[in-house]
């Protein structure tokens, strides 16, 4: 859902052609899936466009070089990236809800049920990067 939400909110700004944005997931459990059936309803609800066709990659090692920021929904994930990518020595990696000026996780609707409550998080922490939202480590 973040994917979409950031490129939602730079397309609103006008800003497309300053962000490469894309998403990865730290195991290969979904790797090759499409976009979970009740995320594509909550984006849909919120009128948030999507590729349908979009499917499901790993992170991989060359993301951190590709990317200017690597962006986490949770402390769990991070933990798995830096798996991943096991130094970050230019400070790349960080968890969204942090551009908020809060280390939290994003609610996690694998285990709530609630794609609502994490689209709200995952709306303010995309919402606070592209305002310039304080970055606590």
């Amino acid at each position: 859902m973040a994917e979409y939400v950031m490129k939602a909110l730079v397309k609103q700004r006008g800003l497309e052609g300053r962000y490469q944005i894309d998403s990865a997931a730290v195991s290969d459990e979904e790797t090759g899936n499409p976009i979970y059936p009740p995320a594509r309803r909550c984006l849909n609800q919120h009128g948030v466009p999507f590729d349908s066709n979009k499917r499901a990659r790993r992170v991989t090692p060359s993301d951190y070089s590709r990317f200017d920021r690597i962006i986490c929904m949770d402390a769990s994930n991070r933990r798995l990236i830096k798996r991943i990518i096991p130094t970050d020595p230019e400070g790349k990696i960080h968890l969204l809800m942090s551009y908020t000026g809060r280390s939290r996780d994003v609610a996690d609707p694998w285990y709530t049920g609630d794609f609502e409550e994490a689209y709200q998080d995952i709306l303010e922490g995309c919402e606070a990067i592209l305002w310039g939202g304080s970055l606590d480590q």
